[in-house]
């Protein structure tokens, strides 16, 4: 989006709207970890599922969330454009999170299937909602800022800084407030809160509606996924180029004046009906699928906090005072709470530090923030492998005072230090690395990843869980943790990470990225 009337940029967008924007964000943020954080104890507790059962429902839940944006982004970008997208997509998050409450309050009178088919029901309504609303709302926050204009291109920078900041705040608090509420007074008062809240953001975003810069080139032959489905189209339609050559066949296929035209050459026939942008264009997307696919297996651990972590906790002593016991799944804020101490040090410290040796603005590249965050996501499994191990040895000798829960706490820092740099890095690499008018579908793209994570990590602990428990054996996830084996589990993940942090750095080393002056 290029804005080159001054009087526009200064009336409109900017940091007024990026701001507000915030807030909405903050708002949601609030309404969706007050569900998905504590997600799986009411599985466990009122709704009677099985900790195996409960923690593959709320994977496949995360995990659906996580892929459908990949279909509205497509819709926002090709049809309705990020603003109507944004307000379609709330309305339908709102009314999934009234039937949530709706849900809890009846089946808390009269439990049966019917009710039980109503909540999973607004849980997927939820998903629907979220799946438009998450990949639209961070892009058109972003779009407030003129990339052309030297100072707002800065301070689309620094937006990214506070949009994360803001979003921890809001997740730590309802992390203390929700899951209280819930566990303390009453599921559907504490689902009903996170209705409220969404309401509240979608009020919000309303509210500056006349202050936004909208971006309205769609459709026709400025569609870009016309653009991307015309080079593939023809590429293949004059694949017979090839075949007719008879020397070399690299002879036949144009050459393009751009380092990346090595990469992806097939893609060069289309020279012959389409411009070299649009085929460097479509080489940019196809670039991103192996970095996609080589940090799934950061997903898959990152999806353990929602779900065993909490697990962990509510077996372990919880108390700190008399009669006071805190929810398990507020521990999460340290995640939060980590980030939040973290960013600052990170851009204040680290990258001035790093900037003076490589001499690369941002201190590292984007994707060498990623692998970093990838390692010590390894090192975080390690941690909770090792206390994890001490937990089920406590818990066989028997002693009369269990494990503190207060062992979890490093193994939740070094996770939230290392979404500063995985997912922090992963939402600036997919937002820059795709043409301008794809950034809905970048940001989709990178949402995905924790998508298939979330579905891959359900898929491995329904087959280890039906593995392990045959013949009579105590699977790894028994209904009672002293008996199980997560630990084992642990070292499985660790194991996996590290080999695909191996080929995280392979493909790293032959990526090109789509603007040259970028990192």
């Amino acid at each position: 989006m290029a804005i080159n009337d001054a009087t526009v940029r200064f009336s409109s967008g900017g940091w007024k709207s990026a701001r507000l924007i915030i807030f909405v964000e903050m708002a949601e943020r609030f309404a969706f970890f007050g569900i998905s954080s504590n997600l799986i104890t009411y599985l466990t507790g009122p709704m009677g599922e099985s900790t195996a059962v409960a923690a593959a429902n709320v994977n496949a839940w995360i995990g659906t969330i996580s892929f459908l944006p990949l279909l509205w982004a497509f819709v926002a970008d090709a049809f309705l454009g990020r603003f109507r997208t944004i307000i379609i997509s709330s309305s339908l998050y709102i009314l999934g999170l009234g039937l949530l409450s709706f849900s809890a309050m009846v089946w808390s009178h009269s439990p049966n299937q019917l009710h039980a088919t109503l909540f999973f029901v607004s849980l997927y309504l939820i998903a629907i909602g979220q799946g438009g609303y998450k990949p639209c709302i961070k892009v058109f926050g972003a779009d407030q800022f003129d990339e052309n204009d030297v100072n707002e291109s800065k301070a689309k920078s620094s937006y990214f800084n506070w949009l994360m900041f803001g979003n921890c705040v809001s997740i730590s608090t309802t992390l203390f407030i929700s899951t209280y509420i819930q566990e303390k007074v009453s599921w559907s008062l504490g689902f009903g809160i996170q209705c409220v809240s969404m309401l509240l953001a979608l009020f919000l975003f309303l509210l500056g509606t006349k202050t936004y810069r909208f971006s309205t080139t769609r459709g026709g032959k400025n569609n870009p996924f016309a653009r991307v489905g015309r080079v593939f189209m023809e590429a293949v339609k004059n694949r017979r180029q090839d075949h007719l050559s008879l020397g070399n066949a690299s002879e036949s296929l144009p050459l393009l004046p751009h380092q990346s035209s090595e990469q992806f050459r097939f893609l060069n026939r289309a020279a012959i009906s389409c411009d070299l942008a649009e085929i460097e264009e479509t080489k940019a997307v196809l670039r991103l699928v192996p970095i996609w696919m080589s940090c799934l297996v950061y997903a898959i651990v990152n999806a353990q906090a929602s779900t065993f972590f909490i697990k962990q906790g509510a077996t372990m002593d919880r108390s700190i005072s008399p009669g006071f016991l805190v929810p398990s799944a507020t521990f999460q804020s340290f995640i939060n709470i980590s980030i939040v101490i973290f960013i600052p040090i990170y851009d204040r410290v680290l990258v001035p530090a790093a900037r003076s040796f490589t001499q690369i603005p941002s201190g590292i590249t984007m994707l060498q923030r990623i692998g970093t965050g990838i390692f010590l996501s390894i090192i975080a499994m390690v941690v909770a492998a090792l206390v994890e191990t001490k937990r089920l040895q406590t818990a066989k000798d028997d002693l009369t005072i269990p494990m503190s829960v207060w062992w979890l706490v490093p193994q939740y820092v070094i996770y939230g230090v290392a979404d500063v740099f995985t997912m922090a890095g992963l939402q600036e690499f997919f937002y820059d690395q795709v043409p301008s008018e794809l950034r809905s579908v970048g940001m989709a793209l990178n949402l995905s990843i924790f998508g298939a994570g979330n579905f891959l990590s359900s898929f491995m602990i329904s087959v280890i869980d039906r593995v392990t428990s045959q013949s009579g054996q105590t699977s790894w996830f028994d209904n009672n943790l002293n008996k199980g084996h997560l630990d084992y589990f642990y070292w499985l993940l660790a194991s996996l990470s590290l080999i695909g942090f191996a080929f995280y750095l392979g493909f790293t080393k032959s990526y090109v990225y789509n603007r040259p002056n970028t990192f």
